[in-house]
Protein backbone atom coordinates (compact mmCIF):
# COMPACT_ATOMS: atom_id res chain seq x y z
CA UNK A 1 0.00 0.00 0.00
CA UNK A 2 1.25 3.06 -1.00
CA UNK A 3 2.10 6.16 2.06
CA UNK A 4 0.92 9.41 2.57
CA UNK A 5 3.85 11.05 1.06
CA UNK A 6 3.56 8.47 -2.04
CA UNK A 7 0.11 9.56 -2.62
CA UNK A 8 0.88 13.55 -2.69
CA UNK A 9 3.77 12.76 -5.15
CA UNK A 10 0.73 10.99 -7.31
CA UNK A 11 -1.85 13.67 -6.95
CA UNK A 12 1.34 16.15 -8.13
CA UNK A 13 1.38 14.11 -11.18
CA UNK A 14 5.09 13.75 -9.72
CA UNK A 15 7.26 10.57 -10.33
CA UNK A 16 10.28 10.27 -8.08
CA UNK A 17 13.11 8.02 -10.30
CA UNK A 18 15.44 5.60 -9.32
CA UNK A 19 18.04 7.04 -6.81
CA UNK A 20 20.98 7.75 -9.07
CA UNK A 21 24.23 6.22 -8.58
CA UNK A 22 26.86 8.91 -7.45
CA UNK A 23 29.18 9.80 -10.62
CA UNK A 24 32.65 9.74 -8.35
CA UNK A 25 34.45 8.08 -4.88
CA UNK A 26 31.72 8.81 -2.82
CA UNK A 27 28.13 7.78 -1.48
CA UNK A 28 24.77 9.17 -2.32
CA UNK A 29 23.34 9.42 1.11
CA UNK A 30 24.94 9.09 4.38
CA UNK A 31 22.87 7.80 7.94
CA UNK A 32 23.57 9.18 10.90
CA UNK A 33 21.65 8.74 13.93
CA UNK A 34 18.12 9.96 12.64
CA UNK A 35 19.34 12.60 10.02
CA UNK A 36 20.15 11.60 5.81
CA UNK A 37 22.75 13.81 4.74
CA UNK A 38 22.11 13.65 0.86
CA UNK A 39 25.22 14.13 -2.08
CA UNK A 40 24.55 16.86 -4.09
CA UNK A 41 21.81 15.71 -6.68
CA UNK A 42 22.34 17.51 -10.43
CA UNK A 43 18.98 17.60 -13.10
CA UNK A 44 19.10 13.98 -14.53
CA UNK A 45 15.88 13.11 -16.34
CA UNK A 46 15.17 9.51 -17.50
CA UNK A 47 19.14 9.10 -16.82
CA UNK A 48 20.71 11.99 -19.02
CA UNK A 49 21.46 15.55 -17.89
CA UNK A 50 19.27 18.00 -18.76
CA UNK A 51 19.76 21.92 -18.35
CA UNK A 52 23.35 22.01 -19.00
CA UNK A 53 24.76 25.53 -18.72
CA UNK A 54 24.69 28.70 -17.72
CA UNK A 55 21.38 30.35 -15.94
CA UNK A 56 21.23 34.52 -17.12
CA UNK A 57 22.76 33.30 -20.21
CA UNK A 58 21.33 29.60 -21.54
CA UNK A 59 18.47 29.68 -19.14
CA UNK A 60 16.34 31.91 -17.36
CA UNK A 61 15.48 32.26 -13.72
CA UNK A 62 12.34 30.09 -14.26
CA UNK A 63 13.81 27.58 -16.15
CA UNK A 64 16.36 27.54 -13.28
CA UNK A 65 13.64 27.10 -10.95
CA UNK A 66 12.48 23.99 -13.28
CA UNK A 67 16.07 23.02 -13.03
CA UNK A 68 15.91 22.87 -9.12
CA UNK A 69 12.71 21.23 -8.87
CA UNK A 70 14.42 18.41 -10.56
CA UNK A 71 17.74 18.22 -8.49
CA UNK A 72 14.75 18.12 -5.55
CA UNK A 73 13.18 15.08 -7.45
CA UNK A 74 16.55 13.28 -7.19
CA UNK A 75 17.06 14.48 -3.53
CA UNK A 76 13.77 12.45 -2.76
CA UNK A 77 14.81 9.66 -4.15
CA UNK A 78 17.90 8.98 -2.40
CA UNK A 79 16.10 10.13 0.78
CA UNK A 80 13.42 7.14 -0.43
CA UNK A 81 16.31 4.74 -0.73
CA UNK A 82 17.86 5.50 2.97
CA UNK A 83 13.94 5.06 4.25
CA UNK A 84 14.04 1.57 3.05
CA UNK A 85 11.05 3.06 0.17
CA UNK A 86 9.00 4.57 3.19
CA UNK A 87 8.95 8.44 2.62
CA UNK A 88 6.80 8.52 5.45
CA UNK A 89 9.80 8.38 7.59
CA UNK A 90 10.84 11.73 6.63
CA UNK A 91 10.48 13.88 9.97
CA UNK A 92 11.04 17.04 8.13
CA UNK A 93 13.38 18.52 5.24
CA UNK A 94 15.83 20.39 7.73
CA UNK A 95 18.17 21.91 4.83
CA UNK A 96 18.89 22.56 1.12
CA UNK A 97 22.07 23.92 -0.11
CA UNK A 98 21.61 25.16 -3.97
CA UNK A 99 24.49 26.05 -6.08
CA UNK A 100 23.48 27.74 -9.46
CA UNK A 101 25.99 28.00 -12.68
CA UNK A 102 25.50 31.46 -13.24
CA UNK A 103 26.58 34.48 -15.26
CA UNK A 104 28.77 37.65 -13.48
CA UNK A 105 26.22 40.03 -12.05
CA UNK A 106 23.52 37.06 -11.60
CA UNK A 107 21.74 37.57 -8.82
CA UNK A 108 18.79 35.55 -8.45
CA UNK A 109 19.77 32.61 -6.97
CA UNK A 110 16.84 32.29 -4.71
CA UNK A 111 14.27 32.46 -6.72
CA UNK A 112 15.47 29.52 -8.99
CA UNK A 113 16.43 27.35 -5.58
CA UNK A 114 12.81 28.19 -4.76
CA UNK A 115 11.86 25.57 -7.39
CA UNK A 116 13.64 23.03 -4.58
CA UNK A 117 12.30 24.80 -1.87
CA UNK A 118 8.16 24.94 -3.37
CA UNK A 119 9.04 21.22 -4.08
CA UNK A 120 9.97 19.95 -0.83
CA UNK A 121 7.03 21.93 0.73
CA UNK A 122 4.30 20.67 -2.03
CA UNK A 123 5.46 16.98 -1.63
CA UNK A 124 5.93 16.73 2.50
CA UNK A 125 3.79 20.10 3.84
CA UNK A 126 5.02 21.48 7.09
CA UNK A 127 7.55 18.75 7.23
CA UNK A 128 9.20 19.77 3.71
CA UNK A 129 10.02 23.94 5.16
CA UNK A 130 13.42 23.87 5.91
CA UNK A 131 16.29 26.03 5.92
CA UNK A 132 18.91 26.78 2.83
CA UNK A 133 21.41 28.45 1.30
CA UNK A 134 21.18 29.54 -2.35
CA UNK A 135 24.58 30.63 -4.13
CA UNK A 136 25.92 31.56 -7.51
CA UNK A 137 29.14 30.07 -9.13
CA UNK A 138 31.14 30.32 -12.25
CA UNK A 139 31.10 26.40 -12.99
CA UNK A 140 29.50 23.27 -11.59
CA UNK A 141 29.95 19.14 -12.62
CA UNK A 142 29.33 18.51 -15.85
CA UNK A 143 27.91 22.03 -16.36
CA UNK A 144 24.96 21.64 -14.95
CA UNK A 145 23.02 24.81 -14.36
CA UNK A 146 21.64 23.86 -10.49
CA UNK A 147 22.78 21.44 -7.99
CA UNK A 148 21.49 20.96 -4.37
CA UNK A 149 21.93 19.18 -1.41
CA UNK A 150 20.23 17.83 1.67
CA UNK A 151 19.88 16.77 5.19
CA UNK A 152 16.48 15.50 6.36
CA UNK A 153 15.49 13.91 9.73
CA UNK A 154 13.67 10.54 9.66
CA UNK A 155 12.10 8.46 12.26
Amino acid sequence: MAGIIDARIAELGLTVPEAAAPAANYVPYTVSGNLVYVSGQVPFVDGQLAFQGKVGADFSTEEGAECASICALNIIAQVKAACGGDLDRVVRCVKLGGFVNCVDGFGEQPQVINGASNLMVDVFGDKGRHARFAVGTNALPMNVAVEIDAIFEIS
